[in-house]
């Protein structure tokens, strides 16, 4: 701990005194946490003067090798739903966070923190689907830990992992790259993952099967690396979806965002169930789709690359990154109108990861 800090003088993190829900939600005030107490305290002064901007795994110089380092906590509920349960999500959630640096996903890590009383059958359920999940991931579960809670004080299930992989030679994938005149593209349609969780929390009935996204990005991203220096910065569009991924970038990286609303791929299903419950698609959480920063030049090939992925679905380019505005995302309608899409200060919907 730094000798500088001091508990009786706490760090101004936001008007709250105790931790919200929106503390975890990916919007304001979970970046608040993070930049204002975490990094605070555990990057020195001099450290944070120089550090580069944070992105979904850190890339570590281990003897010449790069390592990129991620770890990551699935809390959703229901554990499971349409798609998916909480054990493919942690798999996917985790290595996905490595591809988002470039690395191919070796090494994974699992803790368990059960509640007593929590059904032998569902735990093995959802250990054997990370397992099918890391197998075609091309990851190894490698090590773990396993806690008990009483009953009452877990709601089920929690799951934690770390990973870890290995960055390719030549590939540099991050929000520091991006630069005026870059390319904004997204791997397919938006809030699919956040409305399957409702729509089981809230019983909503749809006329086609509605599934989360949740999905191994690793294989769409060792494509669309062939385009080389190109392809500049990666996210996957998880806790506040587009809308938060966009402005963590473009705070990082001091640029402005221009999106056409109409380039942006949100299913009719999702669209309708997000009009019903008073949501805004761009905020909803994704876990199998990623928004990529590239060239111009390079533009057309990624996408050409994207639409030949099965893990693509229905990709596209929505915008382009300028130097006025750094900072702030902008979305225009195709009336000529805008509207900004800043960081949701509350909790849109607790809970989907």
């Amino acid at each position: 701990m730094p000798e500088d800090f001091n508990l009786s003088c706490p760090i101004p993190i936001d008007r709250h005194d105790t931790i919200q829900m929106a503390h975890g939600g990916g919007g304001r005030l979970m970046q608040r946490l993070i930049d204002d107490l975490f990094v605070a305290v555990f990057s020195g002064t001099a450290e944070r003067k120089t550090r580069s901007p944070l992105h979904d795994s850190t890339v570590l110089d281990a003897g010449g090798a790069r390592l990129a380092f991620t770890t990551d906590t699935f809390v959703v509920n229901p554990l499971f739903f349409p798609g998916g349960d909480i054990g493919k999500l942690a798999v996917c959630g985790t290595v996905n966070d490595l591809a988002m640096s470039g690395a191919d996903p070796k090494w994974l890590s699992a803790g368990f923190i059960l509640e007593e009383g929590f059904p032998i059958e569902a735990l093995q359920r959802i250990v054997q689907s990370m397992q099918k999940t890391a197998e075609s991931a091309g990851v190894r579960i490698v090590t773990g830990d396993t806690k008990v809670v009483d009953r009452g004080k877990g709601d089920g299930l929690f799951i934690n992992t770390a990973g870890i992989g290995l960055v390719p030679d030549g590939i540099d994938i991050s929000p520091a790259r991006v630069q005026p005149g870059d390319v904004v593209l997204v791997s397919g349609d938006l809030g699919r993952h956040g409305i399957a969780i409702m729509s089981v929390r809230e019983g909503l009935q749809f006329e086609g099967a509605l599934e989360s996204d949740c999905d191994s990005l690793c294989e769409l991203v060792a494509a669309m690396r062939r385009v080389g220096a190109h392809l500049h910065c990666l996210r996957d569009l998880t806790r506040g979806g587009l809308a938060a991924a966009l402005n963590e970038i473009a705070g990082a990286a001091r640029v402005g965002v221009e999106l056409e609303e109409a380039a942006i791929p949100v299913a009719p299903q999702v669209a309708g169930a997000c009009e019903m419950l008073g949501l805004d698609p761009f905020y909803v959480a994704n876990e199998g789709r990623l928004v990529a920063m590239v060239a111009a030049e390079a533009a057309e090939t990624i996408l050409q690359i994207m639409n030949g992925h099965q893990a693509a679905h229905g990709p596209a380019i929505i915008g382009r990154i300028t130097g006025d505005h750094a900072g702030c995302v902008e979305l225009k309608g195709g009336l000529g109108g805008s509207r900004i899409l800043d960081l949701l200060s509350g909790e849109q919907m607790p809970r989907i990861c």
